[in-house]
């Protein structure tokens, strides 16, 4: 996928129709400054990779960090889930897409054994530089998928609702699609602290930037090659502020987006460093803060 693109432009799909427990967000069009989509030089580029982008309806990004211990177990679960619970009416071809980003232990050994073992159903891409949000910009912007998705590699949401995360996209007519830990049908086991970070941070959003969504920080995404196609170029975070950024950018460019309630269990051995994440965080949101208000500006002129 070629993610230089021009600026970004309202999305034409068909609404989604909702059951009332989902929530379909559209508001007006406008359009962000463009950003450089990847900095960092060299190290910022995909390094190595075993296996080619593929051209079927979903590619799946699991994006990893020394995560040795769990990858084979989750992309093997992933996999097997894939290949025999496939929604009638629903069906889309896919693709894992293993995410190495500068990993120090065995992760991309184990990354392209999976890719050489199973060729048709995964692949790996190395990056030099960390970065959560640089690993989805690399391997989205490469993808000739219909649709590209990511989800955490401890899969804390419940992999059953990966039809509906690509579903939604291939057949609902939404641009962007996403899991919510926060409806009252959702069904999270969590800590009272990491429950009160993530309600606290998305109020602030709503109160400080005008969020028509509930959870943006659920590592559970999805959209079209369209909207990738308009939004990477104009995400400038690298890190866990990616998804914030992209759901805003795709709200504030009146993009079709589906947020739906999941089944989340927290993963206790989480490598997240909550104190430096939630300092980013504020500094993004500052910075969309300013974003917002030129976008706005520009639409009134």
């Amino acid at each position: 996928m070629n993610t230089a693109s021009a600026t970004p432009a309202a999305a034409t799909s068909q609404p989604l129709a909702t059951n009332g427990h989902d929530k379909l967000l559209t508001v007006t069009n406008n359009a962000p400054a463009p950003a450089s989509t990847i900095t960092g030089g060299p190290a910022s580029t995909i390094a190595e990779r075993v296996g080619q982008p593929r051209t079927v309806d979903a590619d799946i990004v699991i994006p990893v960090y020394n995560e040795q211990e769990q990858l084979a177990d989750s992309v093997l679960a992933l996999m097997n889930h894939l290949a025999t619970s496939q929604i009638e009416g629903w069906a889309y071809t896919w693709q894992i897409v293993i995410a190495d980003n500068a990993s120090t232990d065995d992760t991309w050994s184990i990354a392209s054994r999976l890719s050489a073992q199973y060729p048709d159903r995964v692949r790996a891409i190395r990056i030099a530089a960390k970065g959560r949000g640089r690993a989805l910009k690399l391997a989205w912007g490469e993808s000739v998928a219909r649709t590209v998705a990511y989800m955490d590699v401890d899969l804390s949401t419940d992999i059953a609702q990966t039809g509906v995360l690509i579903g939604s996209l291939l057949y609902g007519g939404a641009d962007v699609s996403f899991g919510c830990r926060l409806f009252d049908e959702s069904q999270v086991v969590r800590s009272a602290k990491r429950e009160f970070i993530s309600r606290t941070y998305n109020g602030m959003l709503r109160v400080l930037l005008g969020a028509a969504f509930h959870d943006a920080q659920c590592g559970f995404k999805a959209m079209t090659s369209d909207a990738a196609r308009h939004l990477l170029p104009y995400i400038q975070d690298n890190e866990w502020f990616f998804d914030t950024e992209m759901l805003l950018l795709a709200q504030a460019t009146n993009m079709r987006m589906y947020e739906f309630p999941v089944h989340w269990i927290e993963d206790p051995g989480t490598t997240v460093n909550i104190p430096d994440t939630v300092k980013k965080d504020l500094k993004g949101m500052w910075r969309m803060n300013g974003t917002l208000n030129r976008m706005r500006l520009a639409t009134a002129a």
